[in-house]
């Protein structure tokens, strides 16, 4: 079944109106007809608006409201996703990917070591595109909300951003040298004791990793270092790792 975004004034009782882009999509692309089934979200509110499309206009598409369906796809916890800005064109693939395990937010942070430095100009281009990909992943995976892509913070505003989370995870390849470490055993107790409702923090650093301040930082603020075993992994599978086990962990 194909899923498509709306603004919540294109819902009401008894019907749903597709505009824009999706029209054409709808009738040239994919060649859908009247009488077939699609699914619809506002982004926001977490339901998935079950429709039977009634008429193909120029500019509109016209669908009945069937049902809603309201336990959704979300997970039952918003997890916020800061991502030290890597090189190239690896933030699209880690925003994808991350949408499609149900990540909540994703905020690009300009740390110490990232190599790719964005001024105003190229940081507003850059979120549009990246806001794209997170809706284009969000339809794909019949998300019933769009992730936001924030605006680029540096470190510090991300962890006062992030301060009053429920649960702050940090991977770090140093973590068993930290005082109080307590490796693989430990990351396994804090991953089990996460629970639903809780705002999760994830911090990932640039492909040259943290700078020892920035994790002094960190712990100081509350995060929590963790391991993500005995390899070492790229900055864009570190994300979708700790992502996966908080889904194994929280889907219900």
């Amino acid at each position: 079944m194909y899923h498509f975004f709306v603004e919540q004034n294109q819902i009401n009782d008894t019907s749903v109106i597709i505009t824009g882009d999706d029209v054409n999509h709808i009738k040239n692309v994919i060649r859908l007809k009247t009488g077939d089934e699609i699914s619809v979200s506002n982004g926001t509110d977490g339901k998935d608006y079950r429709c039977g499309i009634e008429q193909i206009t120029e500019s509109q598409v016209i669908c009945k409201l069937r049902f809603i369906k309201e336990d959704g796809v979300e997970l039952p916890a918003k997890v916020s996703l800061f991502q030290g800005l890597p090189k190239g064109d690896k933030m699209e693939l880690i925003i994808q990917k991350m949408v499609e395990l149900g990540v909540y937010e994703i905020i690009p942070v300009a740390m110490k070591r990232c190599v790719v430095k964005l001024d105003e100009k190229k940081a507003k281009s850059k979120i549009t595109r990246w806001q794209g990909i997170a809706e284009a992943a969000a339809k794909q995976s019949k998300r019933a909300v769009i992730p936001q892509i924030k605006q680029v913070m540096t470190f510090r505003q991300a962890l006062e951003y992030a301060k009053d989370m429920d649960v702050k995870l940090v991977p770090y390849e140093m973590e068993n040298i930290l005082d109080g470490s307590s490796g693989m055993e430990g990351t396994r107790n804090i991953i089990d004791h996460l629970s639903g409702g809780q705002q999760i923090a994830i911090f990932i650093g640039p492909e040259g990793g943290f700078e020892e301040n920035e994790i002094n930082d960190a712990i100081a603020l509350g995060m929590k270092p963790v391991t993500l075993g005995k390899r070492i992994l790229r900055t864009e599978t570190a994300g979708m790792t700790v992502m996966a086990w908080i889904m194994y962990r929280l889907e219900e």
